[in-house]
């Protein structure tokens, strides 16, 4: 038994789904930037909570002196995008700006002090504040970046976009 089929608006559906392909890279961008944002608020509140004791000379274990931590304030951020292709990423964190700061009258760049305070040194009990704050918020950055591309793509999808 032949049977025949009519089928009509197949050309605006190839033509919204050639604007989701040409915009996808776009949506990417935006969608990582919202997710690496929920990531680096996450860090600040990170630095936040670090637990300080004032420097006391040398002793086996301390805390990071309010120095330190003071070293870390304001200074997570995200750094430029690089895509290869079909991959577009990231790095949150401590950033470059004035990389060096002054702790007891020494010279020390600033994520040598993130790292030692993040995983802990000979002299310095580990506090894995930015590994907590990673783990913490990977589910609501997650969240936020599909909910950032659906958005983007109903726009694209709805001729706004």
């Amino acid at each position: 038994m032949a049977m025949t089929m009519k089928t009509e608006g197949l050309a605006e559906l190839s033509s919204r789904i050639s604007r989701l392909a040409d915009k996808a890279e776009l949506v990417a961008k935006k969608s990582l930037f919202k997710g690496a944002g929920v990531v680096a608020d996450a860090f600040g509140q990170a630095v936040s909570s670090i637990k300080t004791e004032p420097f006391q000379g040398k002793k086996d274990m301390r805390l990071p002196s309010p120095e330190e931590k003071g070293a870390l304030v304001g200074r997570t951020g995200i750094a430029v995008f690089k895509g290869t292709g079909s991959e577009i990423n990231t790095l949150i964190g401590v950033t470059e700006a004035g990389g060096y700061t002054y702790i007891g009258g020494r010279k020390v760049a600033v994520r040598e002090i993130a790292r030692s305070i993040n995983s802990g040194t000979s002299f310095m009990q580990k506090q894995p504040v930015f590994r907590r704050a990673a783990s913490k918020a990977k589910t609501s950055a997650t969240q936020e970046m599909i909910r950032e591309a659906d958005e983007i793509f109903e726009e694209i999808i709805n001729g706004s976009g």
